[in-house]
Order: C-alpha cells, then structure tokens, then sequence
C-alpha cells in the first residue's frame, strides 16, 4: 500500500535541502555561463592543436563543469583531428554537472578537488596508455569550424548577452528538478528501508563489485546521472571509490555524439567499452587503496 505521508515527507525534506543550495548553485551556473560565452571558441581551435600532448591538456581543459567541451571534442575525433586516448581522457576527465552540486553544498567542498585531481589523472594515464596500445593513423591538420553548443546543447552564436544571466536561471531550474526528484525518491527508499545504511547494503556498499553498477549508470548520457551519483553519495549509498567510477563513465552528450554520429559501429563500441573498463578499473584500484590505508 502506498504511504502517502512517507513520500509527502521525503519531497518535504529534499525541498528544505534544495533550497540552501539553490544560490550556490545559480553562482556556479553563472560562472560556467560567462566561461563558455567568451572562451568557447578559442577552446575549440585550441583542441585542434594540442596533438600529442592531447590527453594532458584535454583532461585539464574537460574538468571545467561544462559538457559542451565533450561535444567538441567527439566531433573532432569523428572528423579524425584528435586521438582515441584524447577523446577518451577528456570524457574520463568531464564533470559534467557533478562538480557545480558539489560547489553548492558547502559541506562537501572537501572532496571538489579531490574528485578533480583523481579524475584528470585517471583522464591522463588512461589516454596516453590508449594512444601507446592503440595508435592513431596520422591526425589531420585542418581547421573547421564549429556550431558552438554549451551546456543543454543551447547554442552559443549570436547570443545576446542578457542571456549570460538568463540561461543560468533555467539551468538552474533543470538541474534543482533533477535534485528535488532524485533526493526525494532516494528519501523515500531510506524512509521505507530504515536507513541510509540498509539502501548501501542494497546498492553493495563496501563492494569491489559497487564500481561496476556505478560506471554502468554513468554511460548514461543525461545530466541528471551525474546529479544521481552525488545524491547517493552524499546520503551515504555509495563510496567515494565508486563516485569516481560513475563520474569518469559519465561523458556527458559526448557520448552520445559518438554512439550516434559514428559510422564507424566497431569504433563506436570499442569507445564506450574503454570508457566503462577504465572508470571500473580506476574505482577498483581506488578501492584496494582505501583498504590498505
């Protein structure tokens, strides 16, 4: 039987948490907006010249909280002007909307640089390793020019610049529906179980094998994942070695971009193969690290 009361309380709840995010949040948004409105396009020709020192710069330059820097980048490689180590260390690298609900929770501002860190590293290795194993034919050297997309895939040519504060105040609304939808669902589940502890033993709190799920769900290409993943850590569901996991499957529309505009089919699986084996393999080895400190 439905408990109404349990589900009006955990909306009722997730409410009062968004709420003191909700500032935090928009600033953060704010800043990712002003980031892609004067710097998107030099980022986009400095992608085509970054060649060997691809996966370097390309997983420093992806862990800015913005998901159009994937597309880019997805683009160049269909169009064979980046390697596959590159491609795959800037989806490694991406934040996605992670690092924004970080920013916005004060509490949990700690773990924003660790998050980074390990996830641009993870990004490096993992796509000069790429590039060793599986050399790239000569890259071209060409320019080509760029439909320019931020986050949402909202175009940025010709935009007025009222929307520099105007965008921030939608984005805002999309991703606090994510967060007021997912944390209520996760309240309610905690509510039904208990507690926060006994939705952990469902999800394999603790497990070598939590990694696994966590990267399958990353490979999902929609904002609301990497929101999902940090809800469930932060209520205690996941282990940190697992949200590292998620995030570095989470390419964002990146992904998506190659799935769908490849035609290269074997290309496209090996891809997205490398990204959920790699994002396994990093929580894994994240998580043999926290039991021998």
């Amino acid at each position: 039987m439905i408990n109404f009361e349990l589900i009006l309380n955990s909306i009722q709840d997730a409410l009062v948490d968004l709420v003191h995010i909700l500032p935090f949040l928009y600033l953060t948004f704010l800043f990712i907006e002003i980031i892609e409105y004067f710097y998107f396009k030099k980022v986009a020709d400095f992608a085509l010249k970054i060649k060997k020192l691809g996966p370097f710069l390309g997983a420093i330059l992806a862990c800015v909280p913005q998901c159009g820097f994937s597309v880019i980048a997805s683009v160049l490689y269909i169009r064979g002007l980046i390697s596959k180590g590159t491609l795959l260390s800037i989806y490694l690298s991406t934040s996605d909307e992670a690092i924004p609900v970080l920013l916005a929770m004060p509490d949990k501002l700690k773990i924003v640089l660790p998050v980074i860190l390990i996830k641009i590293t993870i990004g490096i290795v993992a796509g000069y390793l790429i590039d060793f194993i599986f050399p790239s034919k000569e890259l071209e050297d060409k320019q080509i020019e760029f439909e320019q997309k931020g986050c949402c895939e909202h175009s940025l040519e010709g935009k007025d610049k009222n929307e520099l504060i105007i965008h921030p105040f939608i984005h805002t609304f999309y991703v606090s529906l994510f967060l007021l939808v997912i944390t209520s669902i996760l309240n309610v589940f905690i509510s039904h179980l208990g507690s926060a502890q006994k939705l952990g033993e469902y999800l394999m709190l603790n497990s070598p094998l939590q990694p696994v799920g966590a990267s399958l769900f990353g490979l999902i290409p929609n904002c609301a994942v990497s929101v999902a993943l940090i809800i469930l850590y932060t209520k205690g569901t996941i282990a940190f070695y697992s949200l590292i996991s998620g995030l570095c499957a989470n390419a964002g529309l990146g992904l998506w971009v190659v799935v769908s505009k490849n035609k290269n089919r074997k290309d496209s699986l090996f891809i997205v193969s490398s990204l959920f084996l790699i994002s396994v393999l990093a929580g894994f080895i994240l998580y043999l690290i926290q039991k021998i400190i």
